[in-house]
């Protein structure tokens, strides 16, 4: 992943568990550097700071809610006071509350849209300058299966995935010319989601691929879109789902 002497940063937001710790080790063994976030369980953090460690990557720790503005632009400046420049943004956390578009109570709504959505647009604000001036810079962001489709009772969420998809094309279509891509990727199910909600077998059925995701699965697609390999996959949405929705 280097380039010129130089690692690669990433920052993944809402790494200490799942998907983006999956994503963070991926990254820290193409030979990045990483910075991982959570907005509070610390000790979840430091866990996977400890592997990235053991396989010989750098690692910084920045603690913070990136649903609220203020914080997520002191996440992305101390990313960048410690290693230089953020060279890959990885939106990977998010919230999923159920609420219907009628009693979706205002709070709630720009609760669910700063965190989903407007922590992306912070977020990639900040770091593509340094994208810009090293002429080389990767967005990943995140929709989801069901809010491609529509959500019953998560309107909100819905709308802040749809916003993420919009942030997504326009990075790709402004910035590429800078060497920077952004792409958006839509997990299917993934395993443990719903094994306590009693669908686990339901969804297992319907998915052609004969089994749920993994956490690896959507990491290894971030490794792609991450990697030089990737450098004319622009403004994408990328499907990983076992071919449950397919487009």
């Amino acid at each position: 992943m280097a380039t010129e002497g130089k690692k690669r940063t990433a920052l993944i937001t809402g790494s200490g568990r799942n998907i983006g710790r999956a994503i963070a080790i991926e990254l820290a063994g193409a030979g990045c550097n990483v910075i991982l976030n959570g907005s509070a369980d610390r000790a979840a953090c430091e866990s996977v700071a400890s592997e990235i460690e053991a396989a010989g990557a750098s690692v910084y720790i920045a603690m913070g809610d990136i649903g609220v503005r203020e914080e997520a632009l002191a996440i992305a400046a101390s990313g960048i006071e410690n290693f230089g420049s953020i060279d890959i943004l990885v939106n990977n956390a998010a919230i999923r509350p159920s609420f219907d578009l009628i009693n979706d109570d205002e709070d709630s709504f720009q609760r669910i849209m700063n965190i989903n959505f407007h922590a992306a647009w912070w977020l990639s604000r900040a770091c593509m300058p340094g994208m810009i001036e090293n002429g080389w810079g990767r967005v990943i962001n995140f929709t989801g299966m069901n809010a491609q489709q529509g959500y019953t009772g998560k309107s909100a969420v819905s709308i802040s995935k749809h916003a993420s998809w919009g942030l997504t094309k326009s990075i790709a279509k402004e910035y590429g010319r800078h060497g920077i891509t952004a792409n958006i990727i839509s997990p299917g199910t993934i395993v443990g989601d719903d094994e306590e909600s009693g669908n686990y077998d339901k969804l297992l059925q319907q998915n052609p691929a004969g089994r749920l995701g993994d956490p690896s699965d959507i990491a290894k697609m971030a490794g792609y879109l991450v990697s030089d390999n990737a450098g004319f996959v622009n403004g994408q949405l990328m499907q990983v789902n076992g071919g449950v929705v397919v487009a």
